[in-house]
């Protein structure tokens, strides 16, 4: 499968490239659905790898979808973009049964939403605990729980008996999350 072949079944509003020699289609959030059945059906890539989001902070957040050909031997990757304040993309759950767990981790974990997700029940966490792998979480349970060892991670024991540095905390964790009510 070619980069032509792609953009030609995909259509003008993919970007497609080629980095680190898999093809990769960039895609307006409202293509998001159209080219995961065009992936499938045109372009016969009927194993469905993974799905998973990224935090982007500002820039929203990254949802990438790995496809295969067993039979070509090729794959390819849609990405698209949610915006931060309301992510929300059209569930592919439908086109890739396999999809549908996918779209329940990042749902809990990244807060994204799929409509037309047959059921977003939580897999790990419990309801209102919050979306660990955003980068605004912070991780208070990491400063508030001192280092078991006499040494911290990358000191020497000659460190030992030198006064030691500042402390540095988690990132989005302040002193004032470290103090008891």
């Amino acid at each position: 499968m070619s980069p032509d072949e792609v953009a030609a079944a995909l259509g003008p509003t993919a970007s497609i490239s080629a980095p680190y020699g898999e093809l990769v289609a960039d895609l307006p959030i409202a293509d998001w659905h159209g080219a995961a059945l065009t992936a499938r059906d045109v372009l016969e890539l009927h194993f469905f790898d993974f799905l998973t989001g990224v935090d982007l902070r500002d820039q929203g957040f990254q949802v990438v979808l790995r496809v295969w050909s067993v039979a070509a031997r090729s794959g390819l990757q849609l990405r698209t973009r949610c915006s931060a304040d309301s992510p929300v993309l059209a569930s592919v759950s439908d086109v890739y049964a396999g999809a549908g767990w996918h779209e329940r981790q990042a749902a809990e974990l990244l807060g994204i939403g799929f409509p037309g997700h047959p059921g977003l029940e939580p897999l790990l966490l419990e309801p209102g605990s919050g979306h660990p792998l955003r980068k605004d979480t912070g991780l208070a349970a990491r400063a508030a729980i001192p280092w078991p060892g006499a040494k911290e991670p990358g000191e020497s024991d000659r460190d030992l008996g030198a006064r030691s540095r500042r402390k540095n905390l988690p990132l989005g964790v302040t002193a004032r999350d470290l103090k008891q009510p």
